[in-house]
């Protein structure tokens, strides 16, 4: 009587089944891998619009909230004008390192839950630093050169950035205070705002970003 043979796996059996095995574990890791990469990137261009959003929402703020309040000039040989543009046609920023200011203003609603005695105005400057989009301030309005600026950056990967202003009779200007404001009253010019201002933004990775943004009274 022949002895039955003994149930198991041959050599080659178990090779196929690891090879088989390894194949499927390959495909799950590339899977997994690629899921987990989409993520990354999901979660990478929430937080760019996220960032872009945000800083696009601190300089409407500026703008809606800009008052007409000279402040003194830094060596206090007289008054700055309420609002100060750096040059005409917009100031754009080149490869090479730039800290140009792009504007200076004076903008109230500077929120206080500290209750520290100080005003609610705030005087503002947008600069453009090594491709970086700076906002920066003032702890006291009327200040001196000696005082500190305190800075913030709102964003990255900026290549330009610039600016149209609305004047009273409602035409877009390039330059501000305009040429009727400079041939006008002396005390009309110190607290003369446009009535608008318009802003483009150049990004690195999104292109070009325009708003609009009304100047409240």
């Amino acid at each position: 009587m022949r002895r039955r043979r003994q149930a198991g796996f041959t050599l080659v059996e178990l090779l196929v089944a690891l090879l088989i095995t390894a194949i499927l574990f390959a495909m799950g890791y590339g899977s997994l891998s690629q899921a987990l990469n989409n993520r990354k990137e999901v979660e990478e261009q929430a937080a760019r619009l996220n960032g872009v959003q945000q800083a696009l929402r601190v300089m409407e703020q500026d703008f809606e909230l800009m008052q007409p309040r000279p402040v003194r000039d830094e060596l206090g040989n007289g008054y700055q004008n309420a609002f100060i543009a750096a040059n005409s046609g917009g100031t754009q920023l080149s490869d090479t390192v730039s800290q140009t200011v792009l504007l200076t203003f004076t903008r109230g609603g500077w929120a206080n839950p500290a209750g520290l005695p100080r005003s609610e105005l705030q005087r503002v400057s947008y600069l453009l630093r090594d491709g970086k989009l700076i906002r920066r301030h003032l702890a006291v309005l009327d200040a001196t050169a000696a005082l500190p600026y305190e800075e913030r950056e709102l964003l990255d990967q900026v290549e330009s950035l610039s600016f149209r202003y609305m004047d009273g009779g409602l035409v877009w200007q390039t330059s501000w205070p305009t040429p009727l404001l400079l041939n006008g009253p002396a005390l009309e010019l110190l607290r003369a705002r446009p009535v608008a201002v318009e802003i483009t933004l150049q990004l690195k990775d999104w292109g070009k970003l325009q708003r609009v943004v009304e100047i409240a009274g």
